[in-house]
């Protein structure tokens, strides 16, 4: 398996669980015990980890959601809880779920040692959001940092991604429309804000696809080929015991 491979291989992987303890009912009570609601807890949590900035930063770094949506939660939850305390306790949320669904599964060890590789080998220059979650401490039982590790490469490559949609010439919104043409509103933009998305639109969103893979692939070739595997092995079986049974 090449470098490149193991990019086409992981990062969508990656990227469909990195985010699966968001809104889970432990997540919202954990959120709830703040004084926030789930919605609240997610763009102060994830937010959190850059610390108590204005809302403009946050939406830079969250780059799909409209602005205006993001300045009306994150205003009104930070005034509830300090944004590095909510950044510290979705984190510990990502672990709880972790040690919850994985706690049986075998391999997380080489899975975290080469996904700890990956993490510890990234540029996060100019990658705002993946740089403040790399502040925050990962926890020591494989199943909890496993999650944690997943949802950190996810802003790794979240991160990259925005760059490479800026480089490619292709702003934020037309972009979401794109990967989701069904959840407009959901983020924040109205029925009337909608772009009309072109061909042209198109092939630039696969450019910028593949941008994303070249910022992200020389973190991810630090691997060796059994690196490779493990990373590979331990998406696989995390992948199937979040499998809806």
């Amino acid at each position: 398996m090449t470098p490149e491979d193991l990019v086409g291989v992981a990062c969508p992987k990656i990227s469909a669980m990195g985010w699966a303890f968001y809104f889970v009912p432990a997540t919202a009570a954990r959120g709830e015990e703040l004084g926030l609601d789930v919605l609240s807890f997610y763009v102060l949590g994830r937010g959190g980890v850059l610390g108590d900035v204005e809302s403009t930063v946050i939406a830079s770094a969250f780059g799909y959601f409209n602005p205006t949506l993001v300045a009306t939660m994150w205003d009104s939850a930070r005034k509830v809880v300090a944004p590095r305390q909510a950044g510290h306790a979705f984190m510990e949320c990502c672990a709880a779920f972790g040690r919850a669904t994985f706690g049986r599964l075998d391999g997380l060890e080489a899975f975290c040692d080469a996904a700890g590789a990956v993490h510890d080998a990234a540029d996060c220059v100019g990658l705002a959001l993946y740089a403040g979650i790399s502040t925050e401490p990962l926890v020591d039982d494989v199943a909890g940092r496993a999650m944690q590790l997943v949802t950190v490469l996810r802003e790794f490559r979240g991160s990259a991604h925005l760059i490479a949609l800026r480089a490619s010439g292709l702003d934020a919104k037309t972009a979401h429309h794109i990967r989701r043409p069904d959840d407009g509103e959901l983020f924040g933009w109205s029925a009337d804000e909608a772009p009309t998305i072109t061909a042209e639109d198109r092939a630039t969103w696969a450019i910028a696809e593949q941008l994303t893979d070249r910022i992200v692939l020389p973190a991810y070739a630090a691997l060796d080929e059994a690196g490779r595997r493990a990373l590979v092995s331990g998406l696989e079986a995390m992948e199937s015991a979040l499998a809806p049974t």
